[in-house]
C-alpha cells in the first residue's frame, strides 16, 4: 500500500480525551477516528490489523471443528423477552420500533438468535454436537464509553455457540474452545491470564475469562501467588471472621442528611468512617424482596448472594420498588422498621456496633443503631467482594492482590439457560425429547488490537506483534524526488507490495522516521540518497533496533526469508 494513495492521518500530539495508551496511539497512528462517543471508524491500517486478528481466529476456530455463519444484527424483541434478558439488559440495550410497530433490539450478543435458529433446524441426536460461530458487529448503549475501542458502544466480536446432547459432551466442547482460545491469544502475541469468572446475565454455572493485565482495564482480577488463585473478585470466598454479634450502648437517633444519599457523600460531610456505615441494598429475588446488608467500605457480590438464596433470578430493586418497600426514595434505605422484606447480612456486619443506616425517610438517617436491639437479621453469609490485601480463603496463607485487567475473551457453560425458554430440543435414541445443552464463547476482536498495543509499545509508538501488524515492512524514501532513490524503492515495493507500507511522500526525513516509529511495523526499509548511489539500503528491526546495510539483492533475500 502506498501512503500517498491511502488515508493515514498521523498526529504529533496526544489527544486530550485519550486516557489509555492504546487509545492515544491508535488515534496518533491514524488507525481509528471517533465519529461520536463510543463509536469509531477504522481507517485502512486499523482495519488491516482487525482483519489479521480475524484471520487467526477463523483458522483456530475452524481447526477446532466450528462452522462459521452470519446472524442478523436486528433481533425481534420478543426473543429477548422469552429469555428474560430484555428486562435484565436494562438501559444497556438499544431498541426501537419500526414502521409496522414491531420492536427490535440491536444485538449486543446472539444467544437468543442462534438458539432460535438451532431450535428450528436441529431435531435429532444424530445432528449433535455442533459448534457454530460468527464475527459480527455488536451494540450496547454504554453509559460511559472509555479508553477508545476498549469500551465502546459499537464493537466487533467473535461469538461461538456449542450445542450438545449432555453435560459430558458440553465439557468436551468447552475444552476444545478453551484450547482454541489459548492458541488464538498466543498467536496474536498477547500475555494473558485465564481466571474463574462470573457468568452474570449470560447465565450458566461455569465461566472463564481471558484477561490482559492493563492499567486502563475496566475490570479487576484477584490473585493469590501462594496458591495460584486467579479469579474475578466477586467469586472469591472471603475468610469468615471469628466473631459474634456486637451490641453497642447507644440508641438510634434520627438526624438530617439533606440529599446525602451515598456512602461518599455521608462520609465526606459528617466525617464518619465508611466502616461505621451500613449499606442496605434491596433486590428482587425470584419476585420476593430481599435486603442485603454489608459494611460501608465493602461491596456486595451479587453472584454470592444469588447462590446463597438459591435464586433463579436476582435483580436490583427499581426506584419504584424501593419507594414502595421502604416509603423513602433511593439512598435512604435501612433495616430498622423494614417490613415484609427478608434481611440477610454479610459476616462483616456482625462486628459492627453503634453504626449509621438509612432511616427509610427522605433526607434522614439513624446513628447509634445495633443489630438485635434495633432489627433482626434472618441469616448471615459471605456476600462481599474480596478486597486487596485480604487473606486468601483458598489457602489461608496468601494475601490477595488486586490488579487492573481488560477482558479479551469470555467462555460460558450455559446448560439449558436458553434452550428451555426457546424450546431447543432434540429426540434421543429412544425417541424422547431432551433439552439441548449449550455453551457460548466470545472474543472481543477490536479489544485484541487495543490490548496488543497496550502490551507492545515504547516511548516512540506502537511495536506490533508480527502476526497482527497491518504490514510486515515499512519502506521509506529519503528525498523521494531523487530518481535513484525512487527507482530503487519502487523496485523493492514491486516485489513485496502485499506486505509493505510504502511511504512515498515528499516529506522531510525526520517526519518519515517519526511516523515509522509511531506506526511500529516490524521492519523498516530505508532508501537514502547516499546508500542508493552505492546500490544499498538499510533494514531496521523496530523492536530491537538492530540494523543491516545491504545491497538490493541481499535485501531481497533477507526480506524473502523474513
Amino acid at each position: 500500500m502506498r501512503w500517498s494513495q491511502s488515508l493515514i492521518p498521523t498526529l504529533r500530539d496526544v489527544p486530550k480525551d485519550a486516557e489509555a495508551t492504546s487509545h492515544q496511539l491508535m488515534l496518533r497512528g491514524g488507525l481509528v477516528r471517533k465519529l461520536s462517543s463510543g463509536v469509531y471508524s477504522y481507517l485502512p491500517l486499523g482495519f488491516l490489523a482487525v482483519k489479521k486478528v480475524e484471520a487467526i481466529i477463523r483458522e483456530e476456530m475452524n481447526k477446532a471443528g466450528a462452522a462459521e455463519l452470519l446472524l442478523p444484527a436486528l433481533h425481534p424483541a420478543e426473543l429477548w423477552k422469552k429469555t428474560g434478558r430484555y428486562v435484565a439488559l436494562g438501559e444497556d440495550k438499544i431498541s426501537f420500533k419500526n414502521r409496522a410497530d414491531q420492536e427490535f433490539v440491536l444485538g449486543p450478543t446472539h444467544e437468543e438468535v442462534i438458539t432460535d435458529l438451532v431450535a428450528g433446524n436441529v431435531k435429532s441426536y444424530r445432528e449433535l454436537p455442533v459448534i457454530l460461530y460468527q464475527i459480527q458487529t455488536k451494540f450496547r448503549d454504554e453509559v460511559r464509553p472509555r479508553y477508545g475501542v476498549i469500551r465502546s458502544k459499537e464493537f466487533i466480536m467473535k461469538d461461538a455457540y456449542s450445542f450438545d446432547r449432555s453435560w459430558d459432551d458440553l465439557d468436551r466442547s468447552y475444552q476444545k474452545m478453551l484450547q482454541a482460545y489459548r492458541n488464538i491469544f498466543t498467536r496474536v502475541g498477547l500475555q494473558f491470564e485465564i481466571v474463574n469468572a462470573d457468568p452474570g446475565i449470560m447465565g450458566g454455572n461455569v465461566s472463564h475469562e481471558f484477561m490482559l493485565l492493563a492499567d486502563f482495564g475496566e475490570d479487576e482480577v484477584a490473585f493469590c501467588y501462594s496458591c495460584g488463585l486467579r479469579s474475578t473478585p466477586s467469586l472469591v470466598s472471603c475468610v469468615v471472621p471469628k466473631t459474634s454479634v456486637e451490641t453497642g450502648k447507644e440508641k438510634p437517633e434520627l438526624f438530617d442528611t439533606p440529599n446525602l444519599k451515598t456512602i461518599e457523600e455521608l462520609t465526606g460531610y459528617f466525617k464518619i468512617p465508611p466502616s461505621k456505615l451500613l449499606k442496605t441494598i434491596l433486590y428482587l429475588s425470584d419476585k420476593k424482596p430481599v435486603a442485603c446488608l454489608v459494611r460501608g467500605d465493602m461491596e456486595i457480590s451479587e453472584s454470592k448472594l444469588k447462590k446463597f438464596l438459591k435464586a433463579e433470578s436476582l435483580m436490583l430493586a427499581t426506584e419504584h420498588q424501593i419507594e414502595e418497600w421502604t416509603g423513602a426514595p433511593v439512598g435512604f434505605s435501612g433495616p430498622v422498621g423494614l417490613k415484609n422484606v427478608e434481611i440477610v447480612a454479610d459476616y462483616s456486619v456482625q462486628s459492627m456496633s453503634d453504626f449509621v443506616i438509612g432511616a427509610n425517610q427522605k433526607d434522614k438517617h439513624f446513628r447509634g443503631v445495633n443489630i438485635e436491639k434495633d432489627f433482626q437479621v434472618k441469616e448471615y453469609g459471605d456476600f462481599r467482594v474480596v478486597k486487596d490485601k485480604d487473606v486468601c480463603s483458598a489457602c489461608g496463607n496468601g494475601i490477595i492482590e488486586m490488579k487492573r485487567a481488560m477482558e479479551i475473551g469470555h467462555i460460558f457453560k450455559l446448560g439449558t439457560r436458553y434452550s428451555k425458554p426457546l424450546e431447543a430440543h432434540y429426540l434421543d435414541e429412544q425417541g424422547k425429547r431432551q433439552d439441548i445443552i449449550m455453551g457460548c464463547y466470545g472474543i472481543g476482536v477490536n479489544r485484541i488490537v487495543a490490548g496488543a498495543i497496550e502490551q507492545n509499545h515504547d516511548a516512540k509508538g506502537i511495536v506490533w506483534p508480527e502476526s497482527i501488524a497491518p504490514f510486515k515492512f515499512q519502506l521509506l524514501t529519503l528525498n523521494h524526488a531523487e530518481p535513484t532513490v525512487r527507482n530503487m524503492a519502487d523496485e523493492i515495493y514491486e516485489q513485496f507490495h502485499d506486505k509493505t507500507l510504502y511511504d512515498d511522500r515528499n516529506e522531510r526525513a525526520g517526519v518519515k522516521f517519526n511516523d515509522a516509529d509511531l506506526l511500529g511495523l516490524p521492519y523498516q526499509i530505508v532508501v537514502g540518497e547516499q546508500n542508493a548511489k552505492q546500490g544499498k539500503t538499510e533494514l531496521k528491526h523496530r523492536k530491537s533496533g538492530e540494523k543491516w546495510v545491504l545491497t538490493k539483492e541481499e535485501l531481497i533475500i533477507k526480506l524473502t526469508q523474513l
